[in-house]
């Protein structure tokens, strides 16, 4: 008779086999590791963290650069079902109840230091990488969708869909689970991620990108000389995203 450790260790075989199976019949859709876009002699550190600032006092309501500028870069589809239309990036509008002061923010994922959608995880297939951010493994997910509840920033989206004119850079899968990845492909090439190029190209120039953890970078000066805050702070995730003007 088994254990309590013994029907778990099945249990996780058990799931991590069937994401296997699941990763290889997604659409017929050839699914590579974009997680790894650097070569293997520039691994990922986690001397490095990357984040974002977002001003909030910039950020114009009718301004969509940074949503539009993702769905070209990740080529994001729209279909008729309104649960498939899949966003990385959305526009939140916010209002404070005492003051009436309302503000328009972008809200992505938060790529958190304790992210819960890795806790949750039953595959591995939502990981962190060592420069603190989170991604997904096409490969190894399931659809199980543990993590899109786990999410308290509803950053994460299911593909319900077959998909076509896929990025290279960017693959997608219908049973998967995706979300906004930093753009990792363009940052490990010392790139900045398309939402802050198409934020700067609107001239609002909203959103600063850089390493949380290089006292001498933009955003690190920043950060220490103005007020800024985390989304849900009371939930102690750290996260990578920070907002000014709340």
């Amino acid at each position: 008779m088994m254990n309590d450790n013994s029907i778990d260790h099945y249990r996780r075989r058990f799931l991590k086999n069937a994401g296997v199976t699941a990763a290889s019949a997604v659409g017929g859709v050839q699914l590579i590791n974009f997680a790894n876009a650097k070569s293997d002699d520039q691994a990922v550190a986690d001397s490095v963290r990357w984040g974002m600032l977002v001003d909030t006092s910039k950020c114009a309501t009718d301004c969509t650069a940074c949503v539009d500028s993702c769905n070209e870069e990740h080529g994001l589809e729209l279909f008729d079902r309104p649960e498939s239309d899949v966003q990385w990036i959305r526009k939140v509008e916010l209002q404070n109840k005492s003051t009436g002061h309302q503000v328009s923010l972008p809200m992505l994922c938060q790529h958190c230091e304790n992210p819960p959608c890795v806790d949750v995880c039953p595959t591995g297939a939502s990981f962190k990488r060592d420069d603190g951010v989170v991604l997904v493994n096409k490969h190894t997910c399931i659809g199980c969708r543990y993590c899109v509840m786990a999410c308290p920033y509803l950053a994460r989206s299911f593909v319900h869909e077959n998909l076509e004119n896929q990025r290279s850079w960017s693959p997608r899968g219908k049973g998967t689970v995706e979300s906004c990845n930093f753009c990792v492909h363009r940052v490990d090439k010392g790139e900045q991620p398309a939402c802050v190029v198409g934020c700067q190209s609107d001239g609002h120039k909203a959103l600063l990108f850089g390493d949380l953890n290089d006292p001498d970078s933009e955003i690190s000066n920043r950060a220490n000389t103005i007020s800024s805050r985390e989304l849900r702070a009371d939930l102690s995730l750290n996260t990578a995203v920070r907002y000014e003007g709340l």
